[in-house]
């Protein structure tokens, strides 16, 4: 089982990879774990990536792409991945292409989350992050005496920079003016799933694996 994930900033891409790659006992490569990761290890890559990073650039695709394929020829795919956040452009969904067709990986599913984007504004800008754990909750949540639901910490959640309203709304724009085109790139290639992400985190993930019971 392999799939990509997509989906607007916000829509719960992170979330429901989480979700499904437990579901469904395959791996959740998210790039940026994988990015980190290979710096820590100080793999060929990493260190590459690292000297970039620490510049304050950002990671060429052919790099990205190189990490990205290391963790897909790992064990931990072998029954499967959900790639979460990668590719995000037509060139990167390219590189994507040879990868696949290098690791002789099928056709995977395209799972794409749908939200309107005055709902993605209206949940980014109104979530908090725990600073301990990383947890997030919604505004009308956090109470007083609040203590973290996963790490049990207290008095540790703060609004990220970017979270912001006009900050998401221009990551939104970077979204519809680059990243959405990747969608129409792969409509006819993979195999197609389309969600409304606007939904409980339960009823998303049931209708995604209804969808892939029945292709």
């Amino acid at each position: 089982m392999q799939i990509i994930i997509f989906g607007s900033p916000g829509v719960g891409k992170g979330t429901q990879a989480k979700i499904l790659a437990s579901r469904l006992g395959i791996a959740h490569i998210s790039t940026g774990d994988i990015l980190r990761e290979a710096i820590k290890r100080e793999t060929e890559l990493g260190k590459k990536a690292k000297e970039i990073v620490e510049k304050g650039e950002l990671v060429p695709d052919e790099i990205m792409a190189g990490i990205i394929r290391d963790a897909l020829k790992d064990t931990r795919c072998n029954n499967g991945f959900i790639l979460d956040g990668f590719p995000r452009t037509i060139d990167q969904a390219k590189l994507l292409d040879t990868i696949f067709h290098d690791l002789k990986i099928g056709e995977p599913f395209l799972v794409k989350l749908d939200a309107d984007d005055d709902v993605i504004v209206a949940r980014l800008s109104n979530r908090l992050v725990c600073s301990k754990c990383g947890n997030i909750i919604q505004k009308n949540e956090y109470k007083n005496d609040f203590v973290c639901p996963v790490c049990n910490s207290s008095d540790s959640y703060y609004k990220r920079k970017d979270d912001d309203e006009e900050v998401i709304k221009r990551r939104l724009k970077v979204y519809h003016d680059t990243t959405s085109q990747v969608f129409s790139y792969y409509t006819n290639r993979l195999r197609v799933i389309e969600i409304d992400g606007t939904r409980s985190i339960e009823v998303v993930t049931e209708g995604i694996l209804s969808q892939i019971k029945k292709s």
